[in-house]
């Protein structure tokens, strides 16, 4: 009888791939981020009786609705908020990535809103992305706010994220995640808009609507119940000596503020029809975009998550967690777009997918105070048994995309 093998993180025990994408039902689409350690459960991504994704599935609809009456009613909720006082009428975060560019530039200059742009910067900018920022407010003609929170605070969270959860991107999601409530709240702004849809890549949360009704996402009533880094908040305030002013930038608004602000949350994606590509190509001509000098490490892409120098590591982690890497990641949705064919994605996955990403890595150790030696040391223990085994020293996935594991 075959041993059953150990699942971290609330995984499937079997590993499905797929038919029409690259994707596997590993990859996880939706976490409580205030999590106590790195095996607390995840929601993963849905593979239905018939081998296809919710991902995938939602690509198929978006191939039947009617683009025209779902921008009608975009015009009809834009009317709603639309202020002309010389007051800003919505908030849009981003850093000047195509989608936030894109976003943006349409609101303001297609459809006549008036705009607040907000930005979490990331941890470690790339020159380039620094210019896409700039350029995003410059070249767009945008207002923006940016948030630099606590660099020791970032610092040791991010650190402490890796250590205790292989997270490097813990603190910048919540951060980036949390900080538009409280600038709408405090600005009195009722609308914020994002771009792509998270339903695109299989996410509950976003239950391919139009607003995001669940304010508990962006909200928090209990602090004894967070955990940031893996660490509670009374053991950073007593053993790393952080203040709770010191940590407050990472945690979500007040529930009872935000219930009051009425606040509603929407993805432009779901009246417009949204493709990355597309969304690269506008910002280009509309923001001057510009895509990273080469390849990025770990897939074949110039132009998606280029601005931190930690993106390249973050999908390192979630291949050693999740057994899926960056190429994985955009063969996935750029298969899902008609961009590529699955054995092209197939291909470049096989390829690309698990380089390690030694361009900044010396880096980012140093920024953070990690011992290089330390971090390979330590991510060995975050493999997950059911979907890892180590063949004369050498790590190797027992299922891939290309039926080339060592168990398929």
């Amino acid at each position: 009888m075959k041993k059953k093998l150990e699942t971290k993180y609330g995984l499937p025990a079997k590993v499905i791939f797929c038919n029409k994408c690259v994707m596997s039902n590993q990859r996880p689409t939706s976490t409580v981020e205030f999590k106590h350690t790195a095996d607390s459960k995840k929601i993963t991504l849905n593979i239905n009786k018939d081998g296809v994704c919710d991902a995938c599935k939602f690509a198929e609809e978006k191939e039947k609705i009617d683009w025209k009456k779902r921008e009608d009613e975009l015009i009809k909720l834009l009317a709603k908020f639309r202020k002309n006082d010389g007051n800003y009428d919505c908030v849009v975060p981003g850093s000047g990535g195509k989608d936030s560019a894109m976003a943006a530039h349409l609101l303001k200059y297609k459809y006549g809103m008036h705009p607040l742009t907000i930005t979490w910067p990331p941890i470690l900018y790339t020159d380039y992305g620094y210019k896409n920022f700039k350029n995003w407010i410059e070249v767009g003609g945008f207002d923006n706010i940016t948030f630099k929170p606590n660099g020791k605070a970032m610092r040791l969270l991010t650190k402490l994220s890796i250590e205790n959860l292989l997270h490097p991107f813990q603190t910048f999601i919540l951060g980036q995640k949390n900080l538009a409530p409280k600038i709408a709240i405090n600005y009195n702004i009722p609308l914020i808009f994002y771009g792509e849809n998270e339903a695109e890549y299989g996410n509950p949360i976003a239950d391919n609507s139009s607003s995001l009704r669940d304010k508990s996402f962006f909200t928090f009533t209990n602090l004894e119940e967070i955990y940031l880094g893996g660490v509670s908040i009374k053991e950073l305030i007593d053993k790393y000596h952080l203040t709770l002013a010191d940590i407050m930038a990472f945690l979500p608004a007040d529930y009872k503020e935000l219930e009051r602000s009425k606040i509603e949350v929407h993805y432009l994606g779901y009246y417009i029809k949204w493709t990355p590509q597309e969304a690269y190509y506008y910002a280009v001509e509309h923001t001057n975009f510009k895509a990273r000098p080469f390849r990025t490490q770990g897939t074949y892409s110039k132009y998606n998550s280029i601005d931190d120098k930690i993106d390249d590591m973050h999908y390192y982690t979630t291949f050693i967690k999740f057994g899926i890497g960056r190429a994985t990641y955009d063969a996935a949705q750029e298969i899902r777009n008609r961009h590529l064919t699955r054995e092209e994605g197939q291909a470049l996955v096989k390829r690309f997918d698990g380089e390690f990403p030694d361009k900044y890595f010396n880096e980012v150790m140093e920024y953070l105070g990690i011992k290089p030696e330390d971090f390979l040391k330590n991510i060995d223990k975050f493999r997950s048994p059911h979907l890892w085994a180590k063949i004369n020293g050498e790590w190797r996935l027992r299922h891939n995309v290309n039926s080339e594991g060592i168990d398929d």
